[in-house]
């Protein structure tokens, strides 16, 4: 049921964040149902995308707590039904809730990969590598490839053919739009008919960015959205100083064997590691001028 997780235990669970220990129970109750009703607005406006409309919950990083994720997605079962709503890539809660656990492989993998290369030569190769390596256990939904560790251009340009194939492709930095027209040309350079395969938006997203997607390209691709932070921790505005707003922040392997990892993304303000191996890590990868988007969530 919607309220199966009552805004006190929420409450209960928060009460030592610094913004929220002078709330008074019922201010801070007040806080939770506003919070409740914003995404409930949010969730009538995607229903007006249709029966068409896939979108998972992937809110596990920047949530505001777990019990609000877990709120969170109740509310979007029975907002959107399972054959919308498609699932939550945290496991704990795909199993209490009974839905799927649903989610791709992590920009980690090719990062470590690459950290172990001993030459250029292996670290041009490593994300195919990984890639590689996971066609050996995956199929079907879990075959969906993330292109922008080291940039989506170079990654695609150089691809083998065989991920052409895979069941489609996660967006998940620089211009969205951008990045699906870059797929669509791939797949189709590759004999592969794009209405066939999946595209994944990932990042930073909120409604009206899901509508103009989902506009944009319905029936060129199968459209597909993973919500994050404006799902699972959006309570911007509602405290006074806005101190609940949702800020940015990565969980990511920072060394493999003692080296530095790397990641430059194909938007600058997301990469990381030390900045000599950016800039090497450019070279080896052909990265030119990149376009820098401000990072909001």
């Amino acid at each position: 049921m919607l309220w199966e997780i009552p805004a006190l235990a929420i409450i209960m669970e928060l009460r030592s964040r610094a913004v929220l220990k002078d709330m008074g129970r019922f201010e801070l109750q007040v806080l939770y149902a506003r919070g409740m009703a914003r995404l409930w607005e949010k969730i009538e406006e995607l229903r007006k995308l249709g029966p068409d409309l896939r979108i998972a919950d992937f809110g596990t990083r920047r949530r505001h707590s777990f019990l609000w994720q877990d709120w969170c997605v109740q509310a979007m079962v029975e907002g959107l039904g399972d054959e919308r709503f498609i699932g939550t890539s945290n496991c704990l809660i795909a199993m209490r809730r009974d839905i799927e656990a649903i989610g791709t492989n992590a920009h980690e993998l090719p990062m470590v990969y690459a950290a172990l290369a001993k030459n250029d030569a292996e670290l041009q190769q490593a994300p195919y590598k990984v890639l590689a390596d996971w066609h050996e256990e995956h199929d079907g939904m879990l075959r969906i490839i993330l292109p922008d560790t080291y940039g989506t251009k170079h990654f695609l340009d150089h691809a083998p053919d065989w991920l052409a194939g895979w069941t489609g492709i996660r967006i998940d930095s620089g211009d969205p739009a951008e990045g699906a027209e870059t797929a669509i040309a791939w797949w189709k350079s590759r004999g592969e008919d794009p209405r066939e395969k999946l595209i994944i938006f990932s990042d930073g997203l909120d409604v009206a960015k899901m509508h103009e997607l989902f506009a944009r390209f319905h029936g060129r691709v199968k459209v597909s959205f993973g919500w994050g932070t404006l799902l699972t921790n959006d309570f911007r505005g509602l405290v006074p100083g806005d101190g609940l707003a949702p800020f940015s922040l990565v969980c990511k392997a920072v060394a493999a064997n003692g080296v530095p990892t790397v990641k430059l993304s194909d938007n600058p303000e997301k990469a990381t590691g030390p900045q000599d191996l950016i800039e090497h890590y450019k070279k080896v990868f052909e990265i030119g001028a990149q376009k820098r988007i401000t990072v909001e969530v």
